[in-house]
């Protein structure tokens, strides 16, 4: 008996689940749906019968309207979405795929012809057994209040009244079916969670292109999140010390401290445009007259050198190569390589603007394109973390490299005038050069 108890009881613990009785109506469902195609199918019938066709004739005429109304109704790229949101309320399953659109290729449409006709038949049966034990309910639970006696439950089906403790078997009963009821409510319902992911959520297939997608979205935020870093970072680091530079000369050098001031606006509305580009990026915005701003390139590397010249910084340029043979995404990751390179010298350097001294160099020629930014630190491990950023300066800087099959090597070396941190970055001449 115990052991007849300990099985019975997670059945029995069932009826007092929320989620029993959403199965309940997640059945229900189908068996309204079941009542209206039988009612098309009802008045359809009469047509069909006053046609006098032949027995055959009429039989194959009936099938087509048993099966035809659902399958059709079933091909609805849109029953896929609405099933999904019954599925994902009633059954509490959760897809992949969320929230369910609707079917937009054929397999996803034969899946959701099969999840529907499905959905019919269950949702059928469970409402043919909530009819009988509802409407036979209802009477049984008044016998013992009634006289003795004989009554019809429908024409042809009686049962007898005693009027006695005996009767009391009608109601027990009664409460005995709508256990049983939701019992096989419960039990449908939740084979039909299992099979829901299986036939209306995706396929290996399409789990596949939705990982590529989502790996895809996470590159391209990956991607806005090193721009955003790159150029407002510079940016901000840029006004910080163009702005210290202003202050103090701001009485004995005037024009110098309106150049820098000059020099700010300019880095904070390129940052600010920047900053819009990405948001634009960010909001998917294809609004009729929305415009992005084009992405800098090593051709604006004279206004990049020359913002950062206007904080009192001194910048040794030296370029050989035509950097316009570069491809356009490759100058792109060139010119923000060198610009986080420019931010992290001015960050991490140790010392004032009007100290510092920045060597950059960039060569293309047949072996590849080579960039390297070399200033003087203070200590030469504090350029190693780039602890201000939280190490996102460098480790962005690798991943634009590692896209590119390129090369960085960064750290302290050693110079005639004491140490340096040294930024070398070398691509590969068959990722930058055209033909």
């Amino acid at each position: 008996m115990k052991a007849v108890a300990r099985r019975l009881w997670p059945a029995i613990g069932s009826l007092w689940r929320t989620s029993t009785y959403l199965r309940w109506v997640y059945l229900l469902l189908g068996s309204a749906l079941v009542l209206a195609f039988i009612l098309v199918d009802s008045a359809l019938g009469a047509v069909i019968a006053d046609l006098g066709l032949p027995k055959v004739a009429t039989g194959i005429l009936w099938v087509l309207l048993g099966l035809v109304p659902p399958v059709v109704l079933g091909l609805l790229p849109a029953v896929r979405e609405v099933e999904g949101i019954a599925v994902e309320s009633l059954l509490a399953v959760r897809f992949d795929e969320r929230p369910l659109g609707p079917a937009r290729t054929w397999p996803q449409r034969r899946r959701t012809v099969a999840w529907f006709c499905l959905h019919l038949v269950a949702g059928g049966v469970v409402g043919i057994i909530s009819t009988i034990v509802f409407g036979v309910g209802a009477i049984w639970l008044a016998a013992p209040f009634r006289s003795a006696g004989s009554r019809d439950i429908v024409p042809g089906l009686s049962y007898d009244i005693r009027g006695n403790w005996t009767d009391l078997w009608m109601p027990a009963a009664t409460i005995g079916g709508l256990a049983g009821l939701f019992l096989l409510s419960a039990s449908v319902g939740a084979l039909l969670a299992y099979l829901a992911p299986r036939v209306l959520g995706p396929t290996a297939a399409e789990r596949i292109e939705l990982l590529e997608q989502q790996t895809a979205t996470l590159a391209e935020r990956n991607r806005l999140a090193r721009e955003l870093h790159d150029s407002v970072g510079h940016a901000l680091s840029l006004v910080t010390i163009q702005a210290a530079a202003a202050r103090r000369v701001l009485s004995s050098d005037p024009d110098f401290a309106e150049t820098a001031l000059a020099a700010m606006e300019t880095s904070a509305r390129a940052a600010l445009a920047d900053l819009d580009h990405v948001l634009g990026l960010l909001r998917d915005d294809r609004r009729p007259g929305s415009r992005t701003t084009p992405q800098a390139t090593l051709g604006g590397l004279d206004r990049l050198v020359e913002a950062t010249r206007a904080g009192g910084i001194t910048i040794e340029v030296e370029r050989s190569g035509d950097l316009d043979q570069l491809p356009a995404a490759v100058s792109r990751e060139a010119y923000r390589i060198v610009q986080e390179g420019l931010t992290n010298a001015i960050r991490h350097a140790g010392r004032p603007a009007g100290e510092l001294a920045v060597d950059l160099s960039i060569r293309l020629d047949t072996s590849g394109l080579r960039l390297a930014v070399t200033n003087p630190v203070s200590n030469p491990l504090s350029g190693k973390s780039d602890q201000s950023g939280g190490g996102r300066g460098l480790a962005g800087i690798r991943e634009r490299v590692a896209v590119l099959r390129g090369t960085v090597d960064a750290g302290p070396v050693a110079e005639d005038d004491g140490q340096a941190w040294r930024l070398a970055v070398r691509l590969p001449v068959s990722m930058t050069t055209k033909g």
